[in-house]
């Protein structure tokens, strides 16, 4: 058995999917060693770092959970008095403050990480404006929920949030007296006080709720948890944190006392520092800025190339619904056929204000009828052949099939010597599950019968899982060498498609 020789990069054509904005490039590596770091560790299905948006629902539940135990003791008229109280004489009121505190924290941390993932994917534009906006505003809410739910603490730290709180309320002329007098020491602070930052601590969760279903209204098949695995995992960690490290409770914030140094909380009261040193007008403008930066992003963070959205051609269109079906963006319907039409009495239509080129659809369609322009089943396959027939394969090569953004940017390195076919998953919503399906369960558009399924292996690696996949693609190795060893009588194996010598076909459908 003869080693294959080096390989060489197939073609990238110029019509394939948009990809993310050079800028991208400095936000993918800032993520990427900490991707690889976990994803060695966990793997990436369930490396809790690509569940970012997922756990940030997660801690949100945690923290409603708590909060509303907490609720059940605390007091607005004595509100640092019954925090002490559900810290010191409470049933497990340490471990649930505690544990509502951490769970916040990793909440607030989950959603700066998701934003940053779709930064770097360029995923912030088009049909996906909606979505990034929505993202900008649940993360508003989630720091408005910790400033109020410090401020209730009412020590130190809280005193400071509601004193800075105060100074840039009172640049809005709606005031008769400034809002900030209320700190001054003169008199206690009122009860209404407490009462209204308790009504706000528990209301916003509300809109937490409907900005999530606003978030997630365009994608089909939301999944809003994080696996079992990685699930069990976080809320086991966040009890054990919260039962070995609590929550320090800090003295009662003193009116009259001169400002300190204080714990400040990281995910929440970073920006005290310099509310501080910078006048009210100033710190407006720079908030104002920060976000007037975030929600441009649509206009500035632009792909390399446009998107190209999915078409179908009507005449090859069976009306089978299976794109429909499988279209992650909902991007799809199927409407009644013009007169005069043959076959089916429905045809599938694409909303391109809704398609985001994903090219999902193309694996879709078994007469290769639908998918991005230069990307439909066709297209690759005219591009895949003229390959082949550029490159002629002696027929002991590995073919690995895969996404750009898995582990097919680094198949030099996969060090393989002798299998028949390794299909590394696409990287998009849904896409290792479809194309599982069509593989080893008839799914349309299915795998041919006569194809032996035992020389085909099915993978999801990212570029952080190198030995991962070496292992996986030598067990395959190994399995065909078995098969070789013992053949079958009677059986003949008719192959698909030639092999190719280490062939990389980049996919992102």
């Amino acid at each position: 058995m003869t080693a294959p020789a080096a390989p060489s990069a197939p073609p990238h054509p110029e019509p394939g999917p948009a990809g993310p904005p050079r800028a991208a490039r400095g936000v993918t590596a800032l993520l990427a060693p900490l991707d690889r770091l976990f994803e060695r560790v966990y793997g990436s299905r369930f490396n809790p770092l690509l569940q970012s948006g997922n756990l940030a629902v997660l801690c949100f539940l945690v923290t409603l959970a708590s909060g509303l135990y907490l609720f059940l003791f605390y007091r607005i008229a004595e509100p640092h008095a019954s925090v002490a109280h559900i810290q010191d004489e409470v049933f497990l009121g340490s471990w649930a403050r505690s544990l509502h505190r951490y769970a916040a924290d990793l909440a607030m941390a989950a959603t700066v990480l998701h934003l940053l993932r779709k930064l770097a994917a360029g995923q912030t534009w088009g049909p996906r404006t909606l979505a990034w906006i929505s993202g900008l505003a649940l993360l508003g809410v989630v720091m408005f929920c910790g400033w109020t739910g410090l401020v209730l603490v009412w020590d130190a730290q809280g005193l400071q949030i509601a004193d800075q709180g105060a100074r840039l309320l009172d640049l809005l002329p709606i005031f008769s007296l400034p809002i900030r007098r209320a700190f001054d020491g003169v008199e206690p602070v009122p009860s209404s006080f407490f009462f209204m930052n308790l009504f706000l601590h528990v209301a916003a969760p509300l809109g937490l709720a409907a900005g999530l279903w606003l978030h997630v209204s365009q994608v089909a098949r939301p999944v809003l948890l994080p696996p079992r695995r990685v699930r069990r995992a976080t809320l086991a960690l966040l009890a054990l944190f919260a039962a070995l490290w609590p929550v320090a409770l800090a003295p009662a914030a003193d009116l009259l006392a001169l400002p300190g140094a204080m714990h400040l909380d990281l995910f929440y009261a970073f920006w005290l520092p310099a509310a501080k040193r910078l006048p009210p007008l100033a710190l407006v403008g720079l908030w104002a800025a920060v976000l007037a930066l975030a929600a441009a992003a649509p206009l500035y963070w632009r792909p390399r190339r446009p998107i190209r959205p999915s078409a179908v051609d009507e005449d090859l269109c069976t009306g089978c619904t299976t794109c429909y079906q499988d279209c992650p963006y909902e991007a799809i319907a199927m409407v009644p056929r013009a007169r005069g039409r043959q076959s089916s009495e429905l045809v599938a239509r694409v909303d391109p204000e809704r398609c985001v080129g994903c090219g999902i659809c193309a694996g879709s369609c078994a007469p290769m009828g639908v998918g991005p322009a230069g990307r439909t089943g066709r297209d690759q396959l005219a591009e895949a052949r003229g390959w082949l027939l550029a490159h002629p394969p002696s027929g002991r090569e590995v073919v690995v099939i895969g996404c750009r953004n898995a582990i097919a940017g680094r198949a030099a390195e996969l060090d393989v010597a002798a299998a028949e076919l390794h299909l590394v998953g696409c990287s998009f919503r849904e896409g290792p599950k479809w194309l599982a399906e069509r593989l080893f369960h008839g799914r349309e558009a299915e795998l041919r019968e006569r194809v032996d399924r035992r020389r085909v292996a099915l993978g999801a690696f990212s570029p952080g899982e190198l030995a991962a996949a070496r292992r996986e693609i030598a067990a395959l190795r190994g399995a065909v060498a078995a098969l070789e060893a013992r053949p079958e009588s009677g059986v003949v194996v008719e192959p698909e498609c030639a092999a190719t010598d280490q062939l990389v076909e980049v996919a992102d459908a």
